[in-house]
Protein backbone atom coordinates (compact mmCIF):
# COMPACT_ATOMS: atom_id res chain seq x y z
CA UNK A 1 0.00 0.00 0.00
CA UNK A 2 1.38 3.43 -0.98
CA UNK A 3 0.51 6.37 1.27
CA UNK A 4 1.09 10.11 0.84
CA UNK A 5 1.60 11.82 4.20
CA UNK A 6 1.20 15.62 4.16
CA UNK A 7 2.09 16.89 7.64
CA UNK A 8 4.23 19.90 8.56
CA UNK A 9 5.12 18.90 12.14
CA UNK A 10 8.34 16.80 11.87
CA UNK A 11 7.70 14.84 15.07
CA UNK A 12 4.14 13.92 14.10
CA UNK A 13 5.17 13.09 10.53
CA UNK A 14 8.02 10.88 11.76
CA UNK A 15 5.72 9.10 14.24
CA UNK A 16 3.12 8.34 11.56
CA UNK A 17 5.65 7.31 8.94
CA UNK A 18 7.41 4.92 11.33
CA UNK A 19 4.12 3.24 12.23
CA UNK A 20 2.99 2.90 8.63
CA UNK A 21 6.31 1.46 7.49
CA UNK A 22 6.26 -1.03 10.36
CA UNK A 23 2.93 -2.18 8.91
CA UNK A 24 4.45 -2.77 5.48
CA UNK A 25 3.38 0.44 3.77
CA UNK A 26 5.39 2.69 1.46
CA UNK A 27 5.24 6.32 2.57
CA UNK A 28 5.93 9.49 0.59
CA UNK A 29 6.18 12.64 2.72
CA UNK A 30 5.45 16.30 2.13
CA UNK A 31 5.87 18.99 4.78
CA UNK A 32 3.70 21.69 3.23
CA UNK A 33 0.48 21.88 1.24
CA UNK A 34 2.04 23.00 -2.04
CA UNK A 35 4.46 20.07 -2.22
CA UNK A 36 1.77 17.65 -1.09
CA UNK A 37 -0.64 18.84 -3.76
CA UNK A 38 2.03 18.46 -6.45
CA UNK A 39 2.83 14.90 -5.36
CA UNK A 40 -0.83 13.91 -5.13
CA UNK A 41 -1.49 15.12 -8.66
CA UNK A 42 1.68 13.63 -10.13
CA UNK A 43 1.75 10.17 -8.56
CA UNK A 44 -0.68 7.40 -7.68
CA UNK A 45 -1.38 6.65 -4.01
CA UNK A 46 -3.74 4.29 -2.22
CA UNK A 47 -4.59 6.96 0.35
CA UNK A 48 -3.60 10.44 1.53
CA UNK A 49 -3.14 11.51 5.16
CA UNK A 50 -3.57 15.28 5.18
CA UNK A 51 -3.04 17.74 8.03
CA UNK A 52 -5.36 20.76 8.05
CA UNK A 53 -3.16 23.48 9.58
CA UNK A 54 -0.06 23.99 7.44
CA UNK A 55 1.94 26.94 6.11
CA UNK A 56 1.05 28.15 2.63
CA UNK A 57 -1.81 26.10 1.25
CA UNK A 58 -3.70 24.55 4.14
CA UNK A 59 -5.13 21.05 4.13
CA UNK A 60 -8.70 22.14 3.38
CA UNK A 61 -7.55 23.94 0.23
CA UNK A 62 -5.37 20.97 -0.81
CA UNK A 63 -8.38 18.68 -0.43
CA UNK A 64 -10.62 21.06 -2.36
CA UNK A 65 -8.17 21.29 -5.26
CA UNK A 66 -7.69 17.52 -5.37
CA UNK A 67 -11.43 16.86 -5.49
CA UNK A 68 -11.76 19.46 -8.25
CA UNK A 69 -9.64 17.20 -10.47
CA UNK A 70 -11.72 14.79 -12.54
CA UNK A 71 -11.11 11.21 -11.51
CA UNK A 72 -9.27 12.10 -8.28
CA UNK A 73 -10.91 9.64 -5.88
CA UNK A 74 -7.95 8.75 -3.68
CA UNK A 75 -9.20 8.40 -0.07
CA UNK A 76 -8.26 11.36 2.13
CA UNK A 77 -7.94 11.09 5.90
CA UNK A 78 -7.66 14.57 7.43
CA UNK A 79 -5.77 15.28 10.66
CA UNK A 80 -6.16 18.39 12.77
CA UNK A 81 -5.78 19.82 16.23
CA UNK A 82 -9.12 21.50 15.60
CA UNK A 83 -11.92 19.21 16.65
CA UNK A 84 -15.10 21.27 16.51
CA UNK A 85 -18.17 20.13 14.61
CA UNK A 86 -17.72 23.01 12.14
CA UNK A 87 -14.17 21.91 11.31
CA UNK A 88 -15.30 18.34 10.74
CA UNK A 89 -18.18 19.44 8.52
CA UNK A 90 -15.89 21.70 6.49
CA UNK A 91 -13.44 18.88 5.83
CA UNK A 92 -16.06 16.31 4.88
CA UNK A 93 -18.02 18.79 2.76
CA UNK A 94 -15.07 19.54 0.48
CA UNK A 95 -14.32 15.86 -0.08
CA UNK A 96 -12.37 14.33 2.81
CA UNK A 97 -13.36 10.72 3.47
CA UNK A 98 -12.65 10.68 7.19
CA UNK A 99 -11.46 13.01 9.95
CA UNK A 100 -9.20 12.31 12.94
CA UNK A 101 -8.56 14.99 15.60
CA UNK A 102 -5.16 15.27 17.27
CA UNK A 103 -3.93 13.80 19.53
CA UNK A 104 -4.80 10.29 18.36
CA UNK A 105 -3.62 6.74 18.92
CA UNK A 106 -1.77 5.23 15.97
CA UNK A 107 -3.96 2.11 16.08
CA UNK A 108 -7.01 4.25 15.40
CA UNK A 109 -5.33 6.01 12.48
CA UNK A 110 -4.28 2.66 11.02
CA UNK A 111 -7.77 1.18 11.39
CA UNK A 112 -9.40 4.17 9.71
CA UNK A 113 -6.82 4.20 6.92
CA UNK A 114 -7.28 0.49 6.19
CA UNK A 115 -11.06 0.89 6.17
CA UNK A 116 -10.85 3.72 3.63
CA UNK A 117 -8.57 1.73 1.32
CA UNK A 118 -10.76 -1.40 1.54
CA UNK A 119 -13.84 0.66 0.72
CA UNK A 120 -12.16 2.24 -2.31
CA UNK A 121 -10.90 -1.12 -3.60
CA UNK A 122 -14.40 -2.56 -3.40
CA UNK A 123 -15.71 0.35 -5.47
CA UNK A 124 -12.80 0.23 -7.91
CA UNK A 125 -13.20 -3.40 -9.03
CA UNK A 126 -14.74 -2.09 -12.28
CA UNK A 127 -12.99 0.82 -14.01
CA UNK A 128 -14.82 2.68 -16.78
CA UNK A 129 -14.43 5.31 -19.48
CA UNK A 130 -17.52 6.00 -21.59
CA UNK A 131 -18.74 2.56 -22.75
CA UNK A 132 -15.44 0.85 -21.86
CA UNK A 133 -15.35 -1.42 -18.78
CA UNK A 134 -12.34 -3.09 -17.19
CA UNK A 135 -13.15 -5.76 -14.60
CA UNK A 136 -10.16 -6.14 -12.30
CA UNK A 137 -11.34 -9.30 -10.57
CA UNK A 138 -12.13 -11.33 -13.70
CA UNK A 139 -9.47 -9.60 -15.87
CA UNK A 140 -12.05 -8.94 -18.58
CA UNK A 141 -12.49 -5.85 -20.74
CA UNK A 142 -15.67 -4.85 -22.57
CA UNK A 143 -16.53 -2.01 -24.90
CA UNK A 144 -20.18 -1.47 -25.76
CA UNK A 145 -20.74 -4.85 -24.02
CA UNK A 146 -18.38 -6.60 -26.47
CA UNK A 147 -15.53 -8.62 -24.97
CA UNK A 148 -12.05 -7.38 -25.92
CA UNK A 149 -9.17 -9.84 -25.67
CA UNK A 150 -6.00 -8.29 -24.20
CA UNK A 151 -2.60 -9.66 -23.27
CA UNK A 152 -1.49 -9.34 -19.64
CA UNK A 153 0.67 -6.31 -20.45
CA UNK A 154 -2.05 -4.63 -22.48
CA UNK A 155 -4.47 -5.18 -19.61
CA UNK A 156 -2.03 -3.64 -17.13
CA UNK A 157 -1.46 -0.63 -19.39
CA UNK A 158 -5.19 -0.06 -19.88
CA UNK A 159 -5.76 -0.46 -16.13
CA UNK A 160 -3.14 2.19 -15.37
CA UNK A 161 -4.69 4.58 -17.89
CA UNK A 162 -8.14 4.05 -16.37
CA UNK A 163 -6.98 4.44 -12.77
CA UNK A 164 -5.61 7.82 -13.88
CA UNK A 165 -8.50 8.69 -16.20
CA UNK A 166 -8.44 12.27 -17.53
CA UNK A 167 -4.84 12.74 -16.33
CA UNK A 168 -1.97 13.03 -18.82
CA UNK A 169 0.62 10.32 -18.18
CA UNK A 170 4.15 10.70 -19.49
CA UNK A 171 6.04 7.81 -21.03
CA UNK A 172 8.23 7.77 -17.91
CA UNK A 173 5.14 7.45 -15.69
CA UNK A 174 3.90 4.54 -17.76
CA UNK A 175 7.28 2.79 -17.92
CA UNK A 176 7.65 3.02 -14.15
CA UNK A 177 4.16 1.81 -13.28
CA UNK A 178 3.45 -0.73 -16.05
CA UNK A 179 6.94 -2.06 -16.80
CA UNK A 180 8.56 -1.31 -13.40
CA UNK A 181 11.34 0.60 -15.16
CA UNK A 182 12.56 3.55 -13.10
CA UNK A 183 14.34 5.36 -15.94
CA UNK A 184 13.77 5.84 -19.65
CA UNK A 185 15.92 3.38 -21.60
CA UNK A 186 15.22 5.13 -24.88
CA UNK A 187 12.74 2.42 -25.86
CA UNK A 188 9.52 3.03 -27.77
CA UNK A 189 7.73 0.15 -26.02
CA UNK A 190 5.10 2.51 -24.56
CA UNK A 191 4.17 3.87 -27.99
CA UNK A 192 4.06 0.34 -29.42
CA UNK A 193 1.69 -0.90 -26.73
CA UNK A 194 -0.49 2.19 -26.93
CA UNK A 195 -0.94 1.36 -30.62
CA UNK A 196 -1.78 -2.25 -29.72
CA UNK A 197 -4.45 -1.00 -27.33
CA UNK A 198 -5.88 1.45 -29.84
CA UNK A 199 -6.33 -1.31 -32.40
CA UNK A 200 -8.36 -3.32 -29.88
CA UNK A 201 -10.12 -0.64 -27.82
CA UNK A 202 -10.71 2.18 -30.33
CA UNK A 203 -10.38 0.95 -33.92
CA UNK A 204 -13.85 -0.59 -34.28
CA UNK A 205 -15.71 2.14 -32.43
CA UNK A 206 -16.79 5.62 -33.57
CA UNK A 207 -15.30 7.56 -30.63
CA UNK A 208 -11.62 7.01 -29.72
CA UNK A 209 -10.95 7.08 -25.97
CA UNK A 210 -7.13 6.93 -25.85
CA UNK A 211 -5.67 10.36 -26.60
CA UNK A 212 -2.16 11.55 -27.41
CA UNK A 213 -1.14 14.85 -25.81
CA UNK A 214 1.71 16.01 -28.04
CA UNK A 215 4.98 16.41 -26.18
CA UNK A 216 3.47 15.21 -22.89
CA UNK A 217 2.15 11.66 -23.12
CA UNK A 218 -1.16 9.80 -23.16
CA UNK A 219 -4.54 9.91 -21.45
CA UNK A 220 -7.86 8.12 -21.59
CA UNK A 221 -11.09 10.13 -21.45
CA UNK A 222 -14.81 9.53 -21.36
CA UNK A 223 -15.28 11.43 -24.62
Amino acid sequence: MRILLIEDEPSVSSFIRKGLEENGMLVAQAFDGTTGLTLALREEFDAIILDVVMPGINGLEVCRQLRAQQGMKTPILMLTALGTTEDIVDGLTIGADDYLPKPFKFKELLARLNALVRRKKAVDQVLTAADLELHRESKEVFRDKKLIELTAREFRLLEYLLVNKNRVLSRSDILENVWDVTHDLGTNVVDVYINYLRKKVDADFPVPLIKTVVGMGYTIKDT
